[in-house]
């Protein structure tokens, strides 16, 4: 990964006319990505995604703000954005009528290639991505995991320098999702291209992006490493059970006294603590209650997850459900109120 920046999103904002009403899909999003960086969009339905992702790559125009991809202004130089990316949306770009190998080609003339180079680089892409088995193939007769290959590889074609992938293995099971995700390290390794996507499995994004942006409301709300985002804005939590409530309760005076404590909450029994780095303070955390004469009965370690972060900054979970993505909010009770799932914008 270099400096050299080749995405670079500033103050954009889309909104749309709904009769008399305006809508503001997305507000202020600003963020860069450099060469070579894998970064991660994340957000509810409705947070304005994949309205970002069709302003960044030419398809919306934005109300304001700008977007520079590998050094070309998109409103000035569409055609010269256009010739830098790839862009695979949320439906597959393949159509049914034609052998996998033969719409490769007819995409790579699209772009300019003569039809040997085309034909030279649909064999390439085809191998990288391990289908050139399937390239004989009409798109109808394959998997959805081979489907979703097929329109990366159509996005790739060209050999673009940015990759842009609108939720890429939604509905895909467990396996064809880790063969895809394996397929576009790959790539990386391969091309050392440019990737940005976005997804609703928190554990894509956790494990493959380097960097993670999230949206809520058209704002972005946090941009930084998973680890980093993690251990700011939700901390580790230390579950304490010890021998009944009055011993819990006293065991809470004591642990808000310490330095690095951020929240404590009380369950019965159990004293729940977040606080920046567990492992360190547990062993001190002990010896204090042990000095104090509360006994622990259980102690246990938890790393938060990226929901833990998203529920931190908005308050909601991001949850996935089969192919639609909830947003679950907590009622005044502590229990989970309704569930209700957003359009996305």
């Amino acid at each position: 990964m270099s400096s050299e920046l080749m995405i670079r999103a500033e103050g954009l904002r889309r909104a749309f006319k709904a009769g008399k009403e305006v809508i503001e899909a997305v507000r202020d999003v600003s963020f860069d990505v450099a060469a070579g960086e894998l970064v991660a969009l994340l957000g509810p339905n409705g947070a304005g995604k994949s309205t970002t992702l069709r302003m960044l790559t030419t398809l919306l125009p934005p109300t304001s703000g700008s977007v520079h991809i590998a050094g070309h202004d998109a409103a000035r130089e569409p055609g010269r954005v256009r010739e830098a990316i790839g862009y695979v949306g949320q439906k597959g770009a393949s159509g049914e009528n034609h052998r996998i190998r033969e719409e490769l080609i007819t995409q790579g003339r699209c772009y300019g290639l003569r039809t040997r180079d085309a034909g030279r680089r649909a064999d390439e892409v085809l191998g990288v991505l391990g289908i050139g088995h399937l390239a004989s193939r009409a798109p109808g007769t394959l998997s959805g995991g081979q489907r979703r290959r097929v329109d990366i590889a159509l996005g790739l074609i060209h050999n673009p320098r940015v990759l842009f992938l609108d939720e890429p293995s939604t509905g895909l099971d467990p396996h064809s999702r880790a063969a895809l995700w394996e397929q576009i390290q790959l790539l990386r390794r391969e091309y050392g291209i440019t990737i940005l996507l976005t997804t609703h499995y928190l554990d894509e994004a956790d494990d493959m992006a380097e960097r993670i942006v999230i949206v809520d409301q058209g704002e972005v709300i946090a941009n930084g490493t998973s680890d980093t985002l993690k251990a700011d804005l939700a901390g580790d939590r230390i579950h304490l059970t010890t021998g009944s409530a009055e011993d819990a309760h006293s065991a809470a005076g004591l642990v808000r006294q310490l330095a690095g404590v951020a929240e404590v909450a009380l369950d019965g029994q159990v004293v729940s603590v977040r606080i920046a780095d567990a492992d360190a303070a547990l062993p001190a955390l002990l010896r204090r209650l042990d000095h104090e004469s509360i006994p622990v009965i259980r102690a246990s370690v938890h790393r938060p997850s990226l929901d833990d972060v998203f529920l931190n900054l908005t308050g909601r979970r991001l949850e996935v459900t089969g192919d639609a993505t909830d947003i679950t909010k907590p009622s005044t009770n502590g229990q989970i109120g309704a569930t209700h799932a957003l359009p996305d914008t």
